[in-house]
């Protein structure tokens, strides 16, 4: 009798995201050396970052350079937790993913709490640390984006990193443009603001890779049952 096997774990997904065959990168074991490379470069990149973004954030009392200094925090993590995975069976980068989207939404959260307090408490930041830092941050991020965009459709794990660094170099050019409004309007709300669409960002990203991981996940656990019955 024939014996179903499970998902090999470069086997690509059952998901709406990955049932383009005319994708020859996304998940294939071919890739797993070059890919590994990358999430290094990015994690490297995204570690220091953060520490440059903390500092600068503090200094300039920048509610969204903060902001983005914990994203960095949280995708040197994500990248990290990519690595470990990456060799895993679908089943656990599935569940790898839902534990990185709850990170993101969970950002998300926090950042829009912090950003309602800061109405009341919040003070002026320094427009001019806020754009240098900021296109600093951005030009890292586009770097790792372009080195990330031939996986971009690959399983729920290497999609939350994807969406991970687009969501950061959008939320670079908000932080730019907060700069510009900071510094011509005087006052507090575009860096307010600005947090507020990074937020919104990490929340429907988050939406987006849950969905999906947990779709791979029945698909597996369907599997898993079909191979029980077999035997």
């Amino acid at each position: 009798m024939a014996r179903h096997a499970l998902p090999l774990p470069h086997h690509r997904p059952m998901s709406a995201h990955c049932c383009d065959h005319e994708n020859p990168a996304a998940g294939r074991v071919a890739d797993l050396p070059r890919y590994r490379r990358v999430l290094w470069i990015a994690l490297a990149v995204n570690a220091a970052m953060f520490l440059v973004e903390v500092a600068a954030g503090v200094q300039a009392g920048s509610l969204s350079l903060l902001a983005d200094a914990i994203d960095f925090a949280g995708d040197a993590l994500n990248y990290g937790v990519s690595l470990a995975v990456l060799a895993a069976a679908l089943a656990w980068r599935a569940r790898a993913a839902v534990a990185k989207a709850s990170s993101m939404i969970g950002f998300g959260a926090f950042v829009l709490g912090r950003a309602v307090w800061s109405v009341w408490h919040g003070e002026v930041p320094e427009a001019m640390t806020m754009g240098a830092v900021a296109v600093l941050a951005l030009l890292a991020n586009l770097g790792v984006a372009w080195m990330l965009y031939a996986f971009r459709e690959g399983d729920a794990n290497m999609r939350s990193v994807w969406l991970c660094t687009r969501n950061d170099a959008l939320g670079n050019l908000a932080v730019m443009a907060a700069a510009l409004g900071v510094l011509g309007t005087g006052t507090a709300w575009p860096d307010l603001a600005v947090a507020g669409l990074m937020a919104a960002l990490a929340l429907a990203g988050g939406t987006s890779v849950l969905r999906q991981a947990r779709g791979e996940l029945r698909h597996t656990q369907a599997a898993s049952a079909s191979h029980g019955h077999v035997h």
